[in-house]
């Protein structure tokens, strides 16, 4: 006759490991769909030893929908880069309030390339291409597609906000005036390969 003890004891035990199978599989199922929520966008990359080294990397940005911001992708010359698909009312925000910027027109040259001087320091209207980081000290600034009227600033409508000590940039990277940060975002070289691929790191000029 079995002991019903005993074999009680052995059910929970295969209860128990199977509920932890099952809370892990559940997790990582979890982590999927937090992923897939995520704009799809593939990149094809080089080694991350090629890509220190400023190896070229192609990123698909054929899913990424107006307002979206994709980033940091793996990084191009051990920076990360954001990329971001403006809106019309966005793309219209950059014709305005220069007032407020600190370099609006793109003077310092090292900021970026000749071909991104412009309104929208791009080379399409609706597609900024950016290093994430900070001019002041090299943080990662946060991406805010609008904001609230007031919430950091009554004539602020949104862009990039560096919360360790507060610079504020638009939408095309400028920054504003008088905060840490003492210069635009960093554009660095790209190109289209198509329509939909991002050359990051082989310059528009000779593509």
């Amino acid at each position: 006759m079995t002991d019903s003890s005993t074999w009680d004891g052995a059910a929970d035990g295969m209860s128990s490991t199977r509920r932890y199978l099952l809370i892990g599989t559940s997790a990582v199922s979890a982590v999927g769909m937090v992923g897939a929520a995520i704009p799809f966008v593939r990149a094809w990359n080089p080694s991350a030893r090629a890509r220190a080294l400023g190896a070229p990397v192609k990123v698909d940005i054929s899913r990424l929908e107006e307002g979206e911001l994709l980033g940091p992708i793996p990084a191009w010359r051990g920076q990360p880069i954001f990329i971001v698909k403006r809106t019309a009312e966005a793309i219209a925000s950059l014709e305005a309030n220069f007032e407020m910027l600190a370099d609006p027109d793109s003077d310092v040259e090292s900021q970026q390339p000749d071909y991104a001087r412009n309104r929208y320091r791009s080379i399409r209207r609706e597609i900024g291409v950016f290093v994430g980081l900070c001019t002041h000290l090299g943080c990662s600034p946060q991406y805010l597609a609008q904001l609230e009227p007031g919430k950091l600033d009554s004539s602020w409508i949104g862009g990039f906000f560096c919360p360790c000590h507060g610079s504020k940039f638009d939408l095309a990277g400028r920054v504003a005036k008088n905060l840490p940060a003492p210069l635009n975002l960093i554009v660095p070289p790209h190109s289209y390969e198509s329509e939909s691929v991002v050359h990051l790191g082989v310059d528009e000029s000779t593509a």
